[in-house]
């Protein structure tokens, strides 16, 4: 059976295909980290955020925030260059919650990039309860000078239960009702999962995927629970309070997910990036090309596809 989606004998609807089928290039993310904050971080909805988020706000790898962005984007676009000399880049606001602040601020913010030579896309990473109709019309405005223009909505779970247990600070009612406002503004939303998160199943794993089949969205990106040293998930993991995935489960529910998640949505990362010297659980996520390698070897044993059982 040959994959509509398919440029790299991948199964399932990769960022890669969209991106290499469109421009006929590379087309990379540039990091960055702007500063902002995170209601459930400045005591507006609660301090420490959620249980399993690091102190850099899941941006350890983004820019340095002690300097200016403009000067985080050479940064890293250098460090790019030493692989790909002729590229065009997507500003990705990946830290904290970007659009946590007033629009005076979000302009100062994300404005200076619209007329950045080789800059194709901007994607914007930030919480479901950071998004409101004020900001969403700006958005909207904002969305008009990039061919590519995403927000990225930290889901995790569509489990309540597992969001009080996270500390996440908002129901999944609120996560719908944040797509759709994006929607009917015509932005695409990327939406973070995590597989693994304390007590789930692979059942209620799967059955996150079910829900968001019913959703406009447009990516996804789905990740294993790392524990990070100093977060709260690591004191009860530590304790033994719950157990972590096996590299082997990981891969077969991932496998699983992406047969019944529909074909249209891209794929646009499986696995994550913690920092090694502070990562306390599970060691196998560090190699996440060969965790995504056994993806690989595992739906061409299947012969599986995505979105295979999704009806």
């Amino acid at each position: 059976m040959a994959y509509e989606y398919n440029v790299t004998q991948k199964r399932y609807h990769t960022l890669d295909y969209y991106l290499k089928t469109k421009y006929h290039k590379k087309v990379f993310k540039v990091p960055l980290n702007a500063s902002f904050s995170c209601p459930n971080r400045d005591g507006s909805k609660g301090v420490g955020g959620c249980t399993f988020c690091s102190a850099m706000g899941s941006g350890d790898f983004a820019g340095n925030p002690q300097h200016a962005l403009k000067q985080q984007f050479d940064e890293v676009m250098q460090i790019m260059h030493q692989k790909w000399n002729d590229a065009y880049y997507i500003v990705y606001f990946q830290a904290f919650s970007n659009t946590y602040a007033p629009i005076d601020v979000l302009k100062r913010t994300f404005e200076p990039f619209i007329h950045q030579n080789d800059v194709v896309g901007m994607s914007i990473a930030t919480r479901p309860d950071c998004i409101n109709e004020e900001n969403v019309a700006y958005l909207k405005e904002l969305s008009q000078y990039f061919e590519e223009f995403w927000v990225e909505l930290g889901l995790q779970s569509a489990y309540d239960k597992t969001a009080l247990l996270i500390h996440r600070g908002y129901f999944y009612e609120e996560f719908v009702k944040a797509v759709h406002l994006l929607n009917d503004a015509g932005i695409r939303i990327v939406v973070h999962i995590i597989d693994g998160l304390p007590h789930e199943t692979e059942q209620m794993m799967i059955q996150t995927i079910k829900k968001l089949n019913q959703l406009p969205i447009f990516g996804i990106k789905i990740h294993m629970l790392n524990v990070i040293e100093n977060t709260p998930i690591a004191k009860d993991y530590l304790n033994h309070k719950f157990y972590l995935l096996s590299e082997t489960e990981f891969v077969n529910i991932v496998v699983n997910q992406l047969q019944y998640l529909k074909g249209s949505v891209i794929v646009h990362r499986i696995g994550g990036d913690s920092d090694p010297k502070h990562l306390i659980a599970p060691q196998w996520a560090l190699k996440k090309m060969n965790v995504v390698n056994q993806i690989d070897k595992k739906m061409e044993e299947l012969d599986a596809f995505q979105g295979e059982k999704f009806k």
